[in-house]
């Protein structure tokens, strides 16, 4: 069972970070090379967020209620419940973890004067 959570786990992850998408930026009468070296810095702020983590984090939480809501509910073996819970809570980690990056790339470009259009 922990395979198959883990092998979930690592779907959903490579799934969100499939999602992700670059803001659009208006460069309209930006200098290019001034735009890749702030471009590039943005993105290195924003691989800080720890995704790993969060996705740990959060897989720790869903399996602990997964767990209880399988002995409370039964039905499916606690183990069971705390896989799927595990695998819910990491997806959900690394969720709110790209959604951070997203937020701090943007932040940063348009801290340095760049219009951040979506």
């Amino acid at each position: 069972m922990q395979a198959k959570t883990l092998a979930a786990a690592a779907f959903g992850s490579a799934l969100l970070a499939a999602c992700a998408s670059d803001p659009i930026i208006d460069t309209r009468g930006v200098d290019a090379a001034e735009y890749d070296a702030d471009w590039a810095e943005c993105r290195a702020y924003s691989e800080q967020v720890d995704t790993g983590g969060q996705m740990a984090k959060h897989g720790a939480v869903g399996a602990a209620a997964g767990a209880a809501i399988g002995a409370i509910i039964g039905g499916v073996s606690a183990g069971e419940a705390a896989g799927a819970g595990a695998v819910a809570g990491a997806l959900e980690g690394g969720a709110d973890a790209q959604e951070r990056k997203e937020r701090v790339f943007r932040n940063c470009m348009d801290g340095r004067g760049y219009r951040v259009l979506g």
